[in-house]
């Protein structure tokens, strides 16, 4: 059964507020698209303003053609940009954020899968902005574990990849090159190569799932060593996608967070709006650190002003640099009795 009247509970105020529009105005001008804004996510408010933004690498153009998702599918034969490991890394230090998240396309036209261009990506910011942590949202690279290590390898604070929805529905939810166990054994693989590393998964409900699947999933992930999970109610991108069966009521979320809390999970953030990078800054604070409930909002605040001072230092020495660099190239032409290229424009 279609369920289409989302409930009172679904409804959200609209984005604003300064750090919001700061952070918007900062995307567009380096030409930088965020999942947050793309997906029309209905946190992209409270995550901007507690510094918190989630960037797509390796095109808009997937591979597989999952029945919940918007992304456009398609074969890019290969296409990567070399350029947007050092073009991410250097728009996202220049920016007041504590926090990111990179997460990808899947890319079963490359060899690697795309491991080796995030963790590139991954490796530069860390350089950049080594106070910023960052989130490593990735695919499950056709179950080819040494890419999973590769990835990990370049040290991001959290390794998140989605299981996405129930065992059950994984075949008629998910591409056909996707895989419950496969999913698992990724998130077992991340954990095993850094047990001190965050490892995070996320499920969607209200596609035709049970309670007690959601649980019997709660706990594979668990069995796998997943310390962080999130739960969010599935909505519908357009009539082309999988059918919502079910409006979860925001009780049960509680529930399903409290059975996640039993099982051992760090933290849960669970509902009906909660993404897969729902408040990411606070959901590490929360499991990395475990304060108490009201220093949470003490750290975020520590954290930005932390952030904002060395956004502020790598945006004035990223400038000197460039100043130096363009010194120094005027210099070379000089001596080997070149023309420089700022000489050359079309007439």
């Amino acid at each position: 059964m279609t369920t289409t009247q989302k409930p009172p509970w679904l409804r959200v105020r609209a984005p604003g507020g300064e750090s919001y529009q700061r952070l918007k105005g900062t995307f567009r001008s380096l030409d930088l698209h965020t999942v947050c804004e793309e997906a029309r996510c209905p946190n992209v408010g409270e995550c901007w303003r507690e510094g918190t933004a989630t960037v797509m690498l390796l095109g808009d153009t997937c591979t597989r053609g999952c029945r919940f998702c918007a992304v456009t599918t398609g074969n890019p034969r290969g296409a990567v940009d070399g350029r947007e490991p050092e073009h991410v890394a250097r728009a996202i230090a220049s920016m007041d954020l504590q926090y990111v998240v990179l997460t990808m396309v899947d890319r079963d036209d490359l060899l690697d899968g795309g491991a080796g261009h995030v963790a590139r990506t991954i490796r530069k910011i860390r350089e950049l902005r080594p106070d910023l942590l960052v989130e490593a949202l990735v695919g499950d690279f056709q179950g080819r574990l040494a890419y999973v290590d590769e990835v990990v390898e370049s040290a991001p604070a959290v390794f998140a990849h989605n299981i996405e929805v129930v065992r059950r529905l994984t075949r008629t939810v998910r591409d056909v090159r996707c895989s419950y166990d496969q999913s698992l054994a990724v998130l077992r693989r991340a954990k095993d190569a850094a047990p001190e590393r965050l490892t995070k998964s996320s499920i969607m409900v209200g596609i035709g799932e049970t309670d007690d699947e959601v649980d019997e999933t709660l706990r594979d992930l668990r069995a796998a060593g997943v310390d962080v999970v999130t739960i969010g109610q599935y909505l519908r991108p357009t009539p082309k996608h999988h059918e919502v069966a079910r409006f979860v009521a925001p009780a049960v979320f509680d529930a399903w967070a409290a059975r996640a809390r039993e099982l051992g999970f760090l933290y849960a953030a669970c509902g009906p709006l909660v993404r897969s990078s729902y408040k990411a800054a606070e959901v590490w604070v929360r499991a990395r650190l475990r304060p108490a409930d009201g220093d949470v909002s003490a750290i975020l605040e520590a954290r930005m002003a932390t952030a904002a001072r060395e956004a502020a230092r790598y945006a004035s020495t990223s400038e000197v640099a460039a100043r130096e660099a363009r010194t120094l190239l005027a210099e070379h032409a000089a001596q080997a009795g070149l023309i420089h290229p700022s000489t050359l424009h079309r007439r």
